[in-house]
């Protein structure tokens, strides 16, 4: 038995043959050729048949794991389309003679070492996306095929790294893992695995020969941990964790229907975050008592034009009439630092992170805000629908955020345009909302605690830099201070206070929360009722 530990990324056990995953190697050579017209408009229509190829993915990939994490398609078919890429694969076939293959291949070398020699995580990242686009064209050119898995069993896949496109491709139904050498707990690829529901392990280093291809696996996506030939002891418990697993699942369908109460009678919001209107069926099926966050954002990322007010209102009003009567959160656009809208052509900054990002970005642009407002506005009067700002650091914003607030409503009302009356409230997510959070409590209905940010700049470390993870502590004595004094003054004011970040959904810190008297949690639509066990199970005058 051989056992190789790499990061977990979505957690389960799979017991299976394993099946190492190779790219169909695509031997590039530089032939000299005669016409570069003809072999430009030979690429042109290489370009042409890959975006049709993306398109199809994008289709598939919406069915299986929705709009928000199906974007990386589109993402890759505007890089096909860049002028930039397009120009070097021409100046390469005119300037040396070559043939496209050959052109595509150095022109995709060439922009992965610029991207990988970035700062920016999130930039680092687009040298696989550049690295895929060039390997389907260069699949096109030679009249290659697309890698496969061969077999009728479903299999634990072992790959040096998994691009979304073949991700997406995979069939679910013949896959029950996949262990990748490479690969960052943030790409694509872990996205939609965790999405798929698929157990995975990252930066594993795990030979891809014929040591391991056929022979029996098991993956630990808990732990992060594959063994191959594994020996009767490791298969007996992992079959049996296996099988709790199966247990734990049927018995929190049991908590459907109950009330987030714990055992000493303390009630608690439990909400569900999502990211779209797909999401919304999961947030049905897992029983949570609202929307704790909606990323409007994603509205926004999800386009190449900025949505219009009746696009956005559409979208609200689904939302909130298919919660019927349970409360919606809606966060305004919220994008910057790493989540970037090209046709905002906001400025290239050193620190994203501390930059022109979410309230920001809405109170220097009021336009792109005010039309949200007006979408919000209107579609509270369709259900309960609250509205929740991010990014604040001040009162003075708040107060810029109401008389932005009382115009729209002005002129909804000369406009005959019904509207309801939601309840307002902002996300503490940095030290300065933090240490104002007693004169702001006094200007709003609720405060909702983005733990992710919040970490991050009160540790003063960036939460995409996979480097610092040993220094990123989401417990942090300081973070859980914060937290607490955020609830405290939340309470002399009289409005409630909740957790929307990561840390809502970390059953280790659950009771601590309860004893602090956080009012909601608001976690991922899959951790509902994992989460309602517990504080069914608490007893906080014991804590």
């Amino acid at each position: 038995m051989r056992e190789y530990s790499g990061k977990s990324v979505f957690g389960g056990i799979a017991i299976g043959k394993i099946s190492v995953y190779k790219k169909n190697e695509q031997q590039v050579k530089r032939v000299h050729i005669e016409d570069c017209e003809k072999e430009k408009e030979r690429y042109n229509r290489a370009v042409a048949q890959a975006i049709d190829e993306l398109k199809e993915l994008y289709d598939k990939a919406v069915k299986e794991v929705g709009e928000t994490n199906a974007a990386i398609f589109e993402i890759h078919q505007m890089m096909l389309e860049d002028d930039d890429y397009k120009e070097s694969v021409h100046n390469i076939i005119d300037n040396q003679e070559v043939n496209a293959e050959f052109a595509v291949a150095a022109t995709g070398d060439n922009f992965a070492l610029m991207f990988s020699s970035m700062e920016d995580e999130y930039m680092k990242g687009r040298a696989a996306d550049v690295k895929d686009i060039s390997e389907r064209l260069v699949k096109i050119l030679s009249g290659g095929s697309e890698s496969s898995i061969s077999g009728s069993e479903p299999v634990i896949i072992i790959a040096d790294d998994l691009a979304p496109s073949e991700t997406v491709q995979l069939d679910k139904n013949m896959v029950l893992s996949f262990v990748s050498v490479g690969g960052s707990s943030n790409s694509h690829t872990a996205i939609l695995a965790r999405t798929m529901g698929i157990p995975a392990m990252i930066g594993t280093p795990i030979p891809l020969d014929e040591s391991v291809d056929g022979k029996q696996g098991i993956v630990d996506g808990y732990n992060g941990v594959i063994y191959v030939d594994p020996d009767e002891d490791i298969i007996e418990k992992m079959m049996e964790l296996q099988k709790q697993d199966i247990e734990k699942k049927k018995l929190l369908q049991t908590l459907k229907g109950k009330e987030n109460v714990t055992l000493d009678g303390k009630h608690i919001k439990l909400y569900a975050n999502i990211g779209n209107i797909k999401d919304l069926l999961t947030v049905v099926e897992n029983d949570a008592s609202g929307i704790g966050l909606f990323r409007s954002e994603f509205i926004y990322l999800e386009r190449d034009d900025y949505p219009t007010e009746e696009e956005q209102f559409k979208i609200y009003k689904t939302v909130v009439e298919t919660m019927a009567g349970r409360q919606v959160i809606i966060r305004t656009l919220d994008i910057g630092a790493d989540k970037q809208c090209d046709y905002f052509k906001m400025d290239k900054e050193e620190n994203p992170a501390m930059g022109c990002r979410a309230i920001r970005i809405c109170l220097t642009r009021p336009e792109i805000f005010k039309t949200q407002l007006r979408a919000l506005f209107r579609a509270s009067a369709y259900g309960n629908l609250a509205i929740m700002y991010p990014m604040i650091i001040s009162t003075e914003e708040v107060k810029q955020i109401k008389e932005i607030e009382e115009t729209v409503k002005k002129e909804l009302t000369e406009q005959g345009i019904n509207f309801g009356n939601p309840q307002i409230g902002i996300m503490i997510e940095t030290p300065a909302a933090v240490m104002m959070s007693y004169e702001l409590a006094r200007m709003v209905d609720f405060f909702s605690i983005g733990t992710n940010d919040l970490t991050q700049y009160t540790l003063a470390i960036d939460r995409q830099n996979t480097k610092l993870d040993d220094f990123y502590d989401p417990h942090h004595p300081a973070v859980l201070r914060m937290i607490e004094m955020v609830v405290e003054n939340a309470h002399k004011a009289g409005i409630w206070a909740g957790i929307c970040g990561e840390l809502g959904g970390d059953t280790e810190l659950t009771g601590q929360f309860l004893k602090m008297g956080v009012d909601e949690l608001s976690v991922s639509p899959g951790s509902v009722l994992t989460i309602r066990k517990k504080i069914r199970e608490t007893d906080t005058s014991a804590l």
